[in-house]
C-alpha cells in the first residue's frame, strides 16, 4: 500500500518586498519566498525542489544588501521559524537554523553553560552563523560547532562533523551549494553564576559604541590583519560621509546608516566610494563582510 505523499504545510508568497525582512530596510522583491511551519517542512520543501533552483536563505536580514532589482529563485524565509533548541547532554546543544543567536546566548547562561555568551551581539540567526563563521567581542561560532546537519535542493538532508569544513575568519568552505539546517555546539559548564551580567556588560559596551538607533547591517567591511576597517575609515575622513539617504555612520566607522530613505542602489554606491578611498589614503583594499545579492533596480 502506497502511503500518501506529504504535503508542504508552509506558506508559498509571490513578489514579496523585501525590504522589510532586511536590517538595513532596503532591497527589491522575491519572485517567492517560502515560510516552513518548522524544520520537517523545510526539509520536505528542500527534498522537493529541482536541483537547479536558485535558493537563497533570510533569517534576520541583518549582515545582507539585497538590491533595488530583488531576487530571483526561492528564497527562503526562517524568520521566527524553525526554532528548536534543546540540551542534549549536560554540555551539548542542539540548535535549529531560525534561532535568533541572542536566544543561544541567553538559553546558555540560563542553563547554566558558559562560551556562548559573545552569541548576544551577533544580529542574526544559527543559520547565517554557521555561513559565515559570524562572531562579536573576540569568539567566533564555529568554536564551539561539533556538527551540523545540511541539505541541498532536491536531496535529503545529511550530517556532517565540523571537521569537513575549511573554517577562517568570517568564511566557511566545503558546503557547496549546501544550506545549514542544524547544529549542534559544545559548551561548558559554567564555573560561576555571571553569564547574565557578562551579557549584559557586552550588550552596553555594543550600545555605547555602534548605531543600534538606525537602521544599519552590522559591521560592513571584515578587518585586515593586524588592523581595524573602522580605524583606516575614520583615518581616511569618512565618518559622516553620505550618498543619498546612506552615510557612513558618525558613531562607528565600520558602520553604513539607513539615516532616511536610501536605496540599496545608494549604499552599494557608498561601500564602493569608501573602499576607493581608503585604498588611496591607507594602501589597504578593505573586504566586505556584508553579503550582497540580487539584481540591480
Amino acid at each position: 500500500m502506497n502511503m500518501p505523499k506529504r504535503q508542504i504545510a508552509g506558506r508559498i508568497l509571490h513578489h514579496e518586498k523585501l525590504a522589510k525582512y532586511t536590517s538595513w530596510r532596503v532591497g527589491g522583491e522575491a519572485e517567492k519566498m517560502f515560510i516552513p511551519s518548522d524544520k520537517a517542512d523545510l526539509e520536505l520543501f528542500i527534498e522537493q525542489l529541482d536541483e537547479n533552483e536558485p535558493v537563497f536563505w533570510l533569517g534576520l536580514g541583518s549582515n545582507l544588501l539585497i538590491r533595488d532589482g530583488g531576487l530571483t529563485g526561492t528564497v527562503i524565509n526562517t524568520r521566527g521559524k524553525v526554532k528548536q533548541m534543546k540540551l542534549l547532554d549536560e554540555t551539548h546543544l542542539y540548535v535549529e537554523c531560525g534561532v535568533p543567536c541572542a536566544h543561544v546566548a541567553r538559553f546558555c547562561t540560563e542553563n547554566n553553560l558558559s562560551n556562548a555568551e559573545f552569541f548576544a551581539g551577533i544580529p542574526g540567526t544559527m543559520g547565517g552563523a554557521l555561513k559565515m563563521n559570524a562572531g562579536a567581542f573576540g569568539a567566533e561560532t564555529w568554536s564551539l560547532v561539533e556538527q551540523v546537519e545540511v541539505q541541498k535542493p532536491g536531496q535529503k538532508i545529511v550530517s556532517k562533523t565540523a571537521d569537513k569544513f575549511a573554517v577562517g575568519y568570517r568564511s566557511v568552505n566545503g558546503i557547496d551549494d549546501a544550506c545549514f539546517m542544524s547544529a549542534i555546539l559544545k559548551l561548558e559548564r559554567a564555573k560561576d553564576q555571571k553569564g547574565q551580567e557578562r551579557i549584559k556588560e557586552l550588550l552596553a559596551k555594543r550600545n555605547a559604541t555602534q548605531p543600534t538607533n538606525l537602521p544599519s547591517c552590522g559591521s560592513v567591511f571584515r578587518n585586515p590583519e593586524n588592523d581595524y576597517a573602522a580605524r583606516l575609515i575614520e583615518s581616511s575622513e569618512l565618518k559622516g560621509y553620505k550618498i543619498g539617504g546612506a552615510e557612513v555612520s558618525t558613531k562607528h566607522a565600520n558602520f553604513i546608516v539607513n539615516t532616511e530613505s536610501a536605496t540599496a542602489a545608494d549604499i552599494e554606491q557608498l561601500i564602493t566610494y569608501v573602499q576607493n578611498e581608503v585604498y588611496k589614503k591607507q594602501n589597504v583594499l578593505l573586504k566586505t563582510e556584508v553579503c550582497m545579492v540580487g539584481k540591480p533596480g
